[in-house]
């Protein structure tokens, strides 16, 4: 893993490198190809250098469509990338946001998070999207990056599918996910989400039901497991029979991304 991992933004949350991972059979995820954030509307021009500077050739956008027409991403004039992203809606968050008086904020909402990761293995949407950042992780080459809103729940996801097919065991597919709570950037994700959220509830959130609903924890990417499992009866299964990740596409994507 890498000491520090994160590159340095004022208006990116969450942009780091999760390559580093060392792999069960003791070779190592390879650092500067493997890149994920969350989005980009707030960057600023020194954040868009410091990103040119990667080299980075693709970037898989999991948003939605209304996502991206509300938070369009800033780019820099020498920005040269393919994005790749869905002809529609991605995301898996429950369709309410009404709070039941019988819960505190904090529960609801670990709740609706938690239903987040219920409903994701089944959204042909996220389906989709996974199945083509493998696809352009096989076919294109340079450097990619990933992104949602937050860059923590769809793209934790994503990040943690790469590193399962590239070997990487699930404590350390699991601290992958949980570095997010690290992140140095946790301002830019608040200010870019909780007002609208409490706007929408008509109520504050407390501290804990922010850090619930702006964090992750490990019961989020346990549930995933967990519903991936019961549907498909396992993670490879899933990889293989819904994502379009074979043996043989495997076997290349070790070839390129472990050293």
């Amino acid at each position: 893993m890498i000491p520090d991992p994160f590159l340095e933004t004022t208006g990116i949350h969450n942009f780091r490198d999760f390559g580093g991972w060392e792999t069960d059979d003791g070779a190592r995820v390879k650092t500067g190809l493997l890149w994920r954030s969350g989005q980009h509307v707030g960057a600023t021009d020194a954040d868009l250098a410091a990103m040119d500077a990667l080299g980075i050739r693709t970037v898989i956008d999991l948003r939605g469509e209304s996502e991206r027409e509300r938070n369009p991403c800033r780019r820099s004039d020498a920005f040269a990338a393919e994005v790749l992203f869905y002809d529609g809606e991605t995301t898996s968050s429950p369709p309410h946001m009404d709070i039941d008086d019988s819960v505190t904020t904090a529960e609801f909402a670990r709740q609706r998070m938690l239903a987040v990761y219920t409903r994701m293995p089944r959204n042909p949407a996220m389906i989709a999207m996974f199945g083509r950042y493998f696809r352009a992780l096989d076919e294109r080459d340079g450097a990619s990056l990933v992104h949602c809103f937050a860059g923590k729940d769809r793209t934790g996801v994503a990040a943690m599918l790469v590193l399962h097919v590239l070997g990487v065991d699930r404590e350390r597919q699991m601290a992958e996910f949980l570095r997010t709570n690290d992140a140095p950037t946790l301002t830019v994700l608040r200010d870019q989400s909780v007002p609208g959220i409490e706007e929408r509830l008509g109520r504050t959130l407390d501290e804990e039901a922010v850090m619930a609903l702006l964090g992750v924890r490990e019961e989020y990417l346990e549930t995933w497991w967990s519903e991936v499992e019961a549907e498909y009866g396992s993670l490879d299964s899933f990889l293989d029979g819904h994502l379009g990740v074979d043996e043989a596409m495997r076997e290349r994507l070790r070839s390129r991304f472990l050293a």
